[in-house]
């Protein structure tokens, strides 16, 4: 099951990453079915029927209803209906969920569609299960909670729904830029809010369309649900110029607090100990009068520049990849990737999001905890460009570009090559060195592209197959990996691959129990062998059941130089999405180097499993995050419909999907190889 995991990490533990290198010295050459690990509790069959699962074997054991999602007491996110799946214990059940009933599988397994209650305020869900044999029944009632949701309270006109308050938290911006504020309230009211030092600021109302789940966006194929409906009960509202509730203090350790903005009658201690500076929004409507405070600490930047260096191993410890992730906004999409030492300006902050200047028309958002402030403050300047050096080696071609400073750059894949956005330089690249001639580079050439935007793009004369960048003293290095010369009657042959069985911890679980973690390993323990036999050299991050974080996996892949890395995985639908119409097999990837690859698995997996093709999608996953090579995830089936659990226990279901991931590596090997410069 894919998963959007936060961004801090913690380095792998030093008994892990040695035991990982173990595996990985355990690998060495190709030896037909070798390889450390256990073997799958079953042997699969020679060749298993392709573009269909296997039936699922018949369970006729006791009558016993358990469900395995949602937990029991646990809380669910649905709208109006969701699922809920489990185990008879007998495929010769008959099983209702509120009087409806649900299909149950020859193994007993079962899921259901059941609607919601819909009365306001609910808050507790009951599935009321009942289960018959011909001569035995069983009833469950099982409850479960509704994710907590702000409900207008009964009788009052004037409402302020303080789980929408934006911004909330320590803020940091420039005293000439406005900070916007918006709110959820009654529709109709009047709002202000009012400052500590008796400031009054206007909020006005602002309708607008009310957001559509991201399960519904990410899985849903009924665009009936994506309806949005015109929602009266917004505010916004902007506040500039001015500090808001009590200091937030430094904006980075080390850096003097911003003055205050308040009366020195109200810049007390006295007051900071009361909580009394915090903002109070009012919400009016005819006689009745809503209040609530807005956990808001405001302060002005001081107007002299604080440059940070980038750093995401700040106490030194080890086992980061020397990589500050840089977003658009905060807590979004991963967009920039800094090599550690990138240097910069501060231009904000909220909370744990730092937000510096890439040039006049560009910011991102990076971890406060990667930077650090550098002493003295010093005025910003555009870093100059000097000449570029193109230097060939064995494995890669590595461009130089000297700066004067260490900025922030942004590498581009394009159709013919790779872009390199240089921030915050002007240009000064008076010749280009080539060097030795080198099939793979066919040019380079930059430009200005804005007044403080340089760009340089390599075009090379083969697809890019992976690149990456660090510093070396003060010049950047941008390293563009060369494509392995592959032998097209036997693409496999001497390729060095990757293959990660996702989780644990955390993954999916099937209705009779099955856990993710589990399938996982089973069809990377058979991709392992059919990759083998072809003569690739295989290494797992895994070969038993432990729980491995994700950067440790990202690492120890990166770390022994694979030529491509396939993370395998099964799916799962979040709350509210109908699994009876969204279910079926899809692959992502990252970056663009990795599409090919992935449409490739993509097309070998549902020729296959036989399953719905749900297509190839770009997922913000750590798994296929690396650029030194074409990286994708699997999702080839879903742990929660009966069927494609009951597939993943056997072997016949593993050795389909691990062929199909097989096929589909060795056509896209086989199409690179075919390709000439």
């Amino acid at each position: 099951m894919l998963s959007r995991p936060s961004f801090r990490r913690s380095p792998p533990p030093l008994p892990l990453l040695a035991a990982l290198l173990a595996v990985a010295a355990c690998a060495g050459p190709a030896v037909r079915g070798g390889g450390p690990g256990p073997a799958p509790a079953d042997t699969a069959p020679a060749e298993a029927s392709a573009g269909r699962l296997p039936e699922v074997p018949a369970v006729d054991g006791p009558l016993r209803i358990r469900v395995a999602y949602p937990a029991a007491g646990g809380a669910i996110d649905a709208r109006d209906s969701t699922f809920i799946f489990g185990s008879a214990g007998t495929g010769a059940a008959a099983l209702t969920v509120n009087g409806r009933p649900a299909e149950v599988a020859a193994n007993g397994a079962w899921i259901a569609w059941a609607p919601l209650a819909a009365a306001p305020g609910d808050t507790l869900v009951r599935f009321d299960i009942v289960a018959r044999t011909g001569a035995d029944s069983a009833r469950v009632v099982h409850v479960v909670r509704r994710a907590s949701r702000f409900a207008p309270p009964p009788g009052r006109a004037a409402w302020i729904d303080t789980t929408t308050l934006s911004p909330r938290g320590r803020v940091w911006l420039p005293a000439d830029e406005y900070l916007p504020l918006s709110v959820r309230a009654a529709p109709g009211a009047t709002l202000h809010l009012h400052l500590a030092d008796g400031t009054r600021i206007p909020l006005a109302a602002a309708p607008e369309l009310d957001e559509v789940a991201w399960g519904i966006r990410a899985f849903d194929r009924d665009t009936a649900n994506l309806r949005r409906e015109l929602r009266r009960d917004r505010y916004a509202g902007v506040l500039r110029g001015r500090g808001a509730g009590a200091s937030p203090g430094a904006v980075l350790p080390g850096l003097p607090v911003p003055p205050s903005t308040l009366p020195p009658a109200l810049d007390t201690l006295a007051a900071y100990a009361a909580d009394t500076l915090a903002p109070v929004l009012e919400a009016v409507v005819g006689t009745d009068t809503a209040r609530a405070r807005w956990p808001l600490q405001l302060a002005l930047l001081d107007t002299l520049p604080v440059t940070v260096e980038l750093d995401d191993d700040p106490g030194g410890r080890g086992g980061t990849d020397s990589i500050t992730i840089g977003r658009t906004t905060p807590g979004g999409t991963y967009t920039w990737f800094f090599p550690t030492g990138t240097r910069a300006v501060v231009t904000g902050r909220v909370n744990g999001d730092l937000r510096v200047r890439l040039s006049h028309g560009a910011h991102a958002w990076v971890p406060a905890g990667d930077a650090r402030a550098l002493p003295p403050a010093r005025p910003a300047h555009a870093a100059v460009v000097g000449s570029l050096t193109l230097s060939p080696r064995d494995d890669r071609v590595v461009l130089r570009v000297p700066l004067s400073e260490r900025i922030p750059v942004h590498v581009r894949e394009t159709d013919a090559g790779l872009a390199v956005r240089l921030y915050g330089a002007v240009s000064d690249v008076n010749w280009i060195r080539y060097g030795a001639a080198d099939p793979l580079v066919a040019r380079a050439t930059w430009w200005q592209a804005a007044a403080d935007e340089v760009e340089v793009e390599i075009a090379l004369t083969r697809p890019v197959w992976g690149w990456r960048t660090r510093w070396e003293r003060g010049d950047l290095l941008v390293e563009i990996r060369r494509p392995p010369a592959i032998d097209p009657g036997d693409p496999l042959e001497g390729r060095l691959i990757v293959v990660d069985p996702g989780h644990p911890p955390g993954g999916a679980t099937g209705p009779t129990g099955l856990r993710e973690a589990e399938a996982n390993l089973g069809v990377a323990l058979r991709l392992r062998e059919l990759l083998q036999e072809a003569g690739a050299r295989v290494v797992m991050t895994r070969v038993s059941d432990t729980a491995i974080d994700l950067l440790p996996r990202t690492r120890f892949a990166e770390r022994l130089d694979p030529e491509l890395m396939v993370s395998i995985h099964n799916n799962a639908l979040p709350d509210g999405v109908n699994p009876r119409v969204n279910n079926g097999t899809s692959v992502y990837f990252n970056h663009p180097q990795s599409i090919e690859l992935a449409r490739a698995v993509q097309a070998a997996l549902v020729r296959r499993l036989g399953l719905r093709d749900l297509g190839v999608g770009r997922g913000d996953l750590a798994l296929v995050r690396p650029t030194w090579m074409p990286a994708i995830l699997t999702e080839g089936l879903f742990m929660m419909i009966p069927a494609q659990e009951a597939a993943l226990r056997g072997a016949e279901g593993r050795e389909l999907y691990a062929r199909g991931v097989f096929e589909g590596l060795r056509d896209f090997l086989a199409a690179r190889a075919r390709e000439r410069p």
